[in-house]
């Protein structure tokens, strides 16, 4: 996308229905996992990288299970590694925060009548967990999870099962993403879609899947029309 194409697509207008992504998007949730990641790999005596995380987000467990085995080496049992892990994470999970601009934007849809869902390759469990910590769960009209999907992101099956769950058509639905495999799965829903970067920056290829690349739901909430 050029930067007058940018300007000129700047209003998102008044969608049917928001889905959101959960983890970089709603929560700062992604800095804790990629910090319990590499606390777990010293932890297994396998030490990582920060760019050794960053392949994985955006992507399902089934998918990031093989990508870990090939780092780590066929001796290595991944389940351990991801109990250790998510020890890690539980630890880190009590100063878990929303990200920027979250509660306004969520109040925004709520004057505007918006309805929305979650649609996020975490567990529901997790999803429950997290809306728990700060009350957000009334907010949400349907939370769409690992295991409710046969494909999971960058296949477009989450997004397309969200806008079912909402009864809205998925060309009506703004799709809010922060990780490449999260916009190329809502784009390839049919969604218009906005990329709110938190630890993957938008490449060329990205933000020409996007409508537009925000720097955070503030600036999102400043270009939906009522």
């Amino acid at each position: 996308m050029t930067a007058s194409e940018a300007t000129s697509r700047a209003d998102i207008g008044r969608p049917a229905a928001v889905i959101f992504d959960m983890d970089g998007v709603l929560f700062d949730s992604e800095v804790l996992s990629r910090d319990a990641f590499l606390a777990a790999t010293i932890e297994i005596g396998r030490p990582a990288t920060i760019e050794a995380f960053l392949v994985l987000v955006g992507r399902p467990w089934v998918v990031n299970r093989d990508y870990l085995q090939t780092l780590f080496g066929l001796d290595q049992d991944i389940e351990i590694f991801r109990a250790v892990w998510r020890r890690h994470y539980a630890a880190l999970k009590k100063g878990l925060a929303l990200k920027t601009g979250v509660l306004e934007l969520l109040d925004h849809l709520d004057a505007l009548a918006i309805p929305r869902a979650i649609c996020t390759s975490s567990s529901h469990e997790d999803v429950v967990a997290n809306l728990a910590l700060h009350g957000l769960a009334p907010r949400f009209q349907a939370v769409i999870a690992n295991g409710d999907y046969a494909r999971g992101k960058p296949a477009p099956d989450p997004f397309l099962r969200a806008a079912e769950a909402l009864a809205v058509d998925p060309a009506q639905c703004l799709a809010l993403e922060d990780s490449h495999n999260g916009v190329r799965a809502a784009a390839a829903a049919g969604m218009r879609t906005v990329m709110v970067p938190d630890l993957l920056p938008a490449t060329d290829e990205i933000r020409a899947l996007c409508w537009m690349v925000a720097a955070d739901l503030h600036e999102v909430r400043a270009h939906l029309v009522a």
